[in-house]
């Protein structure tokens, strides 16, 4: 589409409703009042409409489009919280069972839904990238061509825009017209107007930047939405936990298998009832609350290419008391103690008897460690017993088979077989062990596994948070914050004077607090024997009109 030539020899795109030179009108428009919101320049998405991306940049221009792209990530954002999501349900759980044991069917509905992991998921961050596309479309069709009119605009307007301007007055009785106008500009340069001057004509401005507030805004946004979908990046944000028995050392998730952290002790001290202090709030407690909690740690760190699982030489780095909101850092690794477990079952101690076999049994005891059982246990009176199968939190399932829900020892159960010296593979006894349980498999056993001791250990649980996001997110809301207040508490004025051979001509124009620019006028008015304007869009105008008889 060619452009438009003004009679002033501006060139304006096509589309454009005032001259963004001289600011004559181009097209005609209904009313008294010019449309100022941009000056009167055309926008993209308003001209062209014809080619695949006009469609999709006039799509996402849209204010509508933009709010209602806001609406559906408000109200997915809230569904994603009416449950845990899956990194927050207890640890060894399986989200598949999890939600319809808890929440009933709407939990099986909220786990088919996907709402489970719902911020990690493909559509959610598609609404995101949607946001963010939505914002920098509709900022660049409405900055560029408000910047180009502002840039361009000149100090002498022609007749028509200063006479559609919603302040306007014209005068022909002053005498002394630039003399007049020197007294005004000198008043405005009080205000702290920006003063320009072409062939006798006064521009007055002030505030400009007012109007690069919602920009700034968006800017500040966009650069929050990339710090947020950055963190959907493992290198740029961690939020896991981990479980670490006292006594053991786990890998630190997001290390690559570097760091470990051994848990040395974990101490818990509770409220005392017999505290007057605390005694009614204790009173109204469930049971015991805990006053504090800590696990005293410490950070080992790889020193050799061995491999997690397999024999890694590691070195003492750092010894350290977690406590609650005072994690263990490293790295950019904070290590945050939120839960713990006591008397967590660790080992079954088991010794093997027989009342129909004649053979001495006193030397078959052996050890299970139930979070990493050994297989197979060989004795040197040649009986061998072998772990079948292992089920850490046993339940029976929808089938009527044995099944576990979780890698947690909470109702261990153990299937074993014995075999007898020189006993062939299909020759074994097999038991079912667990507490207060103990039955034959395969009919009557000559042999009995008896259960003669239990290890129970304390367990802490830690949250390990890494953040690289946060001073992009904070950037982007500093930015926001900036842009806010740059478009809430200024606004931009305008003040034309004109001397048309004798006559004086008056318009005004603000972005918003209109009052304010009144006031300047008024400032004017009272110092100068310039009038006031009209407000064209007040029926009972009180403004000054060219026959006021205070001109002198």
């Amino acid at each position: 589409m060619e452009k438009v030539k003004c009679e002033c020899g501006h060139l304006n795109p096509y589309g454009t409703y005032l001259c963004e030179s001289c600011g004559k009108p181009l097209k005609e428009e209904k009313g008294k009042v010019a449309n100022m919101r941009y000056e009167g320049v055309a926008r993209r998405s308003q001209t062209y409409k014809k080619s695949p991306v006009d469609l999709v940049w006039n799509f996402f221009s849209s204010v509508k489009v933009g709010i209602w792209i806001i609406v559906l990530l408000l109200v997915t954002s809230s569904l994603g919280t009416l449950f845990p999501q899956e990194m927050y349900i207890p640890p060894g759980e399986n989200a598949t069972i999890y939600y319809e044991q808890e929440y009933g069917l709407l939990g099986k509905l909220y786990y088919q839904l996907g709402f489970h992991n719902l911020y990690s998921s493909w559509w959610y961050m598609l609404l995101i990238a949607s946001l963010g596309i939505s914002l920098v479309i509709a900022s660049l069709d409405r900055f560029v061509p408000l910047y180009r009119a502002l840039k361009t605009q000149r100090v002498s307007r022609h007749e028509g825009f200063l006479k559609r301007q919603r302040l306007f007055g014209e005068s022909n009785k002053i005498d002394n017209i630039d003399e007049e106008i020197q007294k005004a500009e000198k008043l405005l340069k009080e205000k702290r107007y920006n003063i320009r001057r072409e062939n006798g004509n006064l521009l007055a401005e002030k505030g400009r930047f007012a109007r690069w507030g919602p920009y700034v805004n968006h800017v500040g946004l966009i650069i929050f939405l990339i710090g947020g979908m950055l963190r959907f990046f493992p290198e740029m944000y961690l939020d896991e936990h981990m479980w670490v028995r006292e006594g053991e050392h786990e890998v630190v998730s997001g290390t690559n298998g570097e760091y470990f952290l051994r848990n040395n002790d974990f101490l818990i001290e509770l409220y005392d009832e017999e505290d007057e202090k605390y005694q009614d709030a204790l009173s109204r407690a469930d049971g015991p609350v805990v006053k504090t909690y800590q696990t005293s740690a410490t950070l080992l760190k790889r020193t050799s290419d061995g491999t997690v699982g397999s024999e890694t030489e590691l070195e003492e780095i750092k010894d350290y008391d977690i406590r609650v909101n005072d994690p263990l850092t490293f790295e950019g690794f904070s290590l945050y103690q939120v839960d713990f477990k006591l008397n967590e079952l660790s080992e079954f101690t088991f010794t093997l008897e027989s009342e129909t076999v004649d053979a001495d049994f006193s030397d078959i005891e052996f050890t299970v460690n139930l979070n990493d059982p050994q297989k197979t246990f060989e004795f040197d009176n040649g009986y061998r017993v072998e772990i079948m199968e292992y089920f850490p939190n046993f339940i029976i399932d929808d089938n009527r088979e044995p099944t576990t829900i979780n890698r947690i020892p909470d109702n261990p159960r153990i299937i074993f077989e014995v075999f007898p010296p020189g006993a062939n593979e299909d020759e074994g006894e097999i038991s079912l062990i667990g507490i207060q349980v103990n039955e034959a498999l395969n009919g009557e056993n000559d042999h009995t596994i008896r259960m003669t001791g239990a290890e129970m250990v304390d367990v802490t649980g830690l949250t390990i948070r890494k953040d690289r996001t946060l001073p992009i997110i904070s950037l982007g809301g500093i930015i926001f914050m900036i842009g806010f207040i740059q478009g809430s508490y200024w606004h931009h004025r305008r003040i034309w004077i004109q001397n048309r051979e004798g006559t004086l001509l008056l318009a005004g124009h603000a972005n918003k607090n209109w009052q304010a620019l009144k006031n300047d006028f008024q400032l004017v008015s009272d110092n100068t024997h310039i009038p006031l304007p009209l407000d064209q869009t007040d029926k009972d105008n009180k403004g000054v009109s060219q026959d006021d008889d205070r001109t002198k």
